[in-house]
């Protein structure tokens, strides 16, 4: 692996820093991965082979550790952020800092979050958020748990009235959490004023027991050794439980104390930051994931040899085959894009936010539907890619110790929780058909929508590239990829408007429309590429990878979908043929920077938690010493041997104890 190494073409400490974000994130990054790293506490290789129940309560161990290390050491707020993350492993504190913290904060009142903040934050009360039913999980307002106020005796009665509306999948819940933040219908004298939240204590502070009228429990073992089996994810039922009226999350709906709802002057629009926050947070999570199976994938196929050995000379390294590299090489130009749209999405995050303080709501939508589109895209793709690594790393991919079959368990879901992928999409859609109508009528598209205000230029536009190097041009991708998008969304809402019903026409073209939302979320993803690389970035030779990596995304990008450049007219045939070429050429550039680009990334060998991803590249002798580690090894002789080996082997089955 040294000599891979020694052929890279830019400084890999700069490209490290830039990878952070700041040399300030870097050094936090670098700190808490190697404290992570050095704690025995936190050993994750055998995770694969406990038992659920041993792996929980390794996670409750591992959890508690944390906590501890985190107060001796006085960790920020920030350093406790990352430790947590390199501790890698799904626990209910995931739960409790990343949904019910932040729902308090966004939802709460300022006497609400005086009171049940400092006991989040001290842990002294573990929270989980209850959202997703049985029967209902992206229809969040076709959830059926109730809460019916008693002005009696100024409460909320909290039920379960069907079986499909327990409450399911909530990390945290199963065994762990006191709290939970639940969403139930809102009822007041038989009015039925939508979904909202409420406080709601599950198990007593002194026993840990349920309580009444309570039923909870885990909901079972998850898909893949180890992953999310760590994790409790949980069911939970109500049976007419009461609480305080003043649990009711208030920031934005208020109940008097006779059950009159007014809307307080807290703009309703606040709530969708919190979401904001949630999705960006997951996008950065992608970019996360994708890098550590594209580090594990890349370094593996520098060790692997096969074929191409000549007159008894050593076989050539997978990685140096172009079938290897055109499958490859996007994936690590992709890590590297989808960190820099989660960068551009943080900002979003802090800029939406400023604006709903002072009512300015102008950008909401925009950023709503962005932010719905790209967690979609990233993490569709990222589970794509874990699993395409895999498949590059060939057979030794398909064990545990490879790392990523446990990857892509722990990954898949986010596929799914906050917004079912498929269904963001058609969200994103509609505000795109929405932007579209309104095109012409003096409203200006705003942000990642721009673009749309040059509708009949990109329309009519034609690309100028002549030959393969024309596509190293910035601005020649970026047209193809506008036009690409106004004409998918344009053609689109015509097709709808044939309709008589919208919402038949829109049940009806849902699969084109998010293709649509597609088209549109790589558009931003390419145009915040080019924004990155518009920036000042130091370190030798680190701008050059970064804008090869960016040609590669773009242009696999539009080999990938060629099919619609070419009917949107976008492109020609020989325009996207020469886009081929020059991608092809492109691998070759980067093939002496591919180590040092994932080891830009950063990451220590118990982060990667991969024999075949090693820094080191010692895999095959810790291969063979990991396959002595599995259980099935402790005995020479496998158990089972006397009653149903033995027997069949002797011609003695009758004797076998089946």
């Amino acid at each position: 692996m040294a000599d891979e190494r020694r052929k890279a073409e830019f400084d890999v400490d700069s490209m490290k820093i830039v990878w952070a974000g700041s040399k300030h994130v870097f050094d936090v990054v670098d700190r808490m991965s190697k404290l992570v790293a050095a704690d025995p506490v936190f050993r994750k290789d055998d995770r694969t082979m406990l038992s659920r129940k041993d792996l929980f309560t390794s996670s409750l161990k591992k959890s508690a550790h944390a906590f501890k290390r985190m107060n001796e050491l006085n960790l920020t707020y920030e350093e406790a952020t990352e430790l947590r993350f390199f501790v890698d492993e799904p626990t209910y504190t995931d739960l409790h800092w990343g949904m019910f913290v932040p729902a308090i904060k966004g939802q709460g009142t300022d006497e609400q979050q005086e009171k049940w903040l400092p006991l989040a934050q001290k842990m002294q009360i573990i929270g989980c958020y209850a959202q997703t039913e049985l029967g209902h999980g992206s229809n969040v307002q076709g959830l059926e748990t109730t809460a019916t106020f008693d002005s009696k005796t100024d409460e909320f009665v909290l039920h379960s009235p069907t079986l499909t509306s327990s409450k399911w999948w909530p990390g945290g819940l199963g065994k762990v959490s006191t709290h939970a933040v639940v969403y139930a219908r809102l009822l007041t004298d038989g009015q039925d004023h939508g979904v909202h939240g409420f406080i709601v204590q599950l198990r007593s502070l002194e026993d840990h027991l349920p309580l009444p009228g309570i039923t909870v429990g885990d909901i079972g073992t998850k898909f893949g050794n180890g992953a999310y089996n760590t994790m409790d994810n949980g069911v939970l039922r109500f049976d007419h439980v009461r609480i305080p009226r003043n649990q009711m999350l208030m920031r934005v709906l208020q109940v008097s104390r006779e059950g009159k709802c007014t809307y307080s002057d807290v703009p309703r629009q606040l709530i969708y930051g919190t979401m904001v926050y949630v999705r960006q947070k997951i996008v950065k999570d992608a970019s996360n994931a994708l890098s550590r199976a594209v580090t594990i994938a890349t370094r593996y196929s520098c060790v692997r040899r096969q074929f191409g050995s000549q007159n008894g000379g050593p076989e050539t390294q997978v990685i140096d085959y172009k079938t290897q590299q055109n499958r490859l090489f996007p994936l690590l130009a992709s890590a590297y894009a989808f960190r820099f749209v989660a960068e551009w999405l943080h900002w979003l995050y802090g800029d939406v936010t400023d604006r709903l303080k002072v009512n300015d709501f102008s950008t909401l939508q925009e950023a709503h539907a962005c932010t719905a589109g790209l967690k979609s895209l990233t993490t569709s793709a990222t589970a794509d890619a874990i699993e395409e690594c895999r498949k590059l790393c060939g057979g030794h991919g398909y064990l545990c110790s490879s790392g990523l079959p446990e990857l892509f368990a722990v990954y898949i879901p986010g596929c799914t929780y906050e917004g079912d992928n498929v269904v963001l999409l058609l969200q994103v859609a509609r505000y795109l058909v929405k932007m579209v109508s309104q095109l012409g009528s003096g409203i200006q598209p705003v942000g990642t929508t721009a673009y749309m205000g040059r509708a009949e230029q990109l329309m009519q536009c034609h690309s100028d590239v002549k030959k393969a190097e024309d596509w190293l041009n910035p601005s020649a991708i970026l047209e193809a990829f506008e036009a690409r998008a106004i004409r998918m969304a344009v053609s689109t809402a015509r097709s709808l408007g044939k309709f008589s019903n919208p919402e038949e026409g829109f049940a009806e073209l849902s699969a084109d429309l998010a293709e649509v939302a597609v088209a549109h979320c790589q558009l931003i993803v390419v145009s915040k590429f080019i924004n990155k690389l518009k920036q000042e970035i130091h370190g030798n030779g680190v701008k050059q990878q970064l804008i090869l990596l960016y040609n590669i995304y773009a242009l696999s990008l539009l080999h990938k979908h060629r099919g619609e450049f070419l009917a949107t007219s976008s492109i020609t045939a020989k325009q996207a043929s020469l886009a081929t070429t020059q991608l092809r050429n492109l691998f070759s550039q980067v093939r002496p920077n591919a180590v040092a680009l994932v080891d830009s990334f950063n990451y220590t060998d118990h982060y990667l938690g991969s024999v075949l991803g090693r820094y080191d590249g010692n895999v095959y002798p810790k291969l063979y010493e990991a396959a002595w580690k599995d259980p099935l090894n402790d005995s020479v002789v496998p158990d089972g041997y006397v009653e149903y080996i033995k027997p069949l082997l002797q011609n003695n089955l009758h004797l076998s104890r089946l």
